[in-house]
């Protein structure tokens, strides 16, 4: 477990009653229009939208969602990234270069949206981050993991 000071000194902060990370309630992407947003990653992903407001909208993943904010602030992501999460990752870069995404070169499945936001897209099936099972019951998807994702978690004590 990280640790907010090093073990040989004294901290003052009892470490047990700091507030645990727990995970992600949901990302916020500044984009240039809302309704063109909705309509890029609509090419890329099925999605329901949870709701919108005056320049807000909220895509629904599940127990998570991204929030998409209108801003007249142009900006391009570098290093600064999140991992969307997929039941398929196969056609992604395909629909995505369709859609206008800039592909960004490496190891990964990474893309620049219009508005400079850089997402990286990844497979539940290989990657440790479960949903719990009424929620994935609810998106009616099976959540299968891959051996090594099974033993990522079964080496934390996390396994199914």
């Amino acid at each position: 477990m990280a640790s907010a000071s090093k073990t040989s000194e004294k901290n003052e902060t009892d470490e047990t009653n700091l507030p645990r990370l727990i995970g992600i309630n949901h990302v916020a992407l500044e984009v240039g229009d809302i309704d063109a947003a909705l309509d890029f990653y609509g090419k890329i992903f099925r999605f329901t939208l949870r709701g919108r407001g005056n320049g807000q909208a909220f895509i629904d993943m599940g127990d998570q969602f991204l929030a998409l904010m209108q801003t007249a602030a142009p900006h391009q992501d570098r290093g600064r990234h999140f991992g969307l999460v997929v039941d398929d990752r196969a056609g992604v870069r395909q629909r995505a270069q369709a859609a206008g995404a800039t592909m960004v070169d490496g190891p990964f499945l990474d893309f620049l949206d219009p508005w400079g936001n850089r997402i990286e897209v990844v497979a539940y099936a290989d990657i440790q981050f479960s949903k719990a099972p009424q929620v994935l019951r609810a998106m009616q998807f099976d959540g299968d993991k891959n051996a090594k994702a099974k033993q990522q978690l079964a080496d934390k004590n996390m396994a199914p």
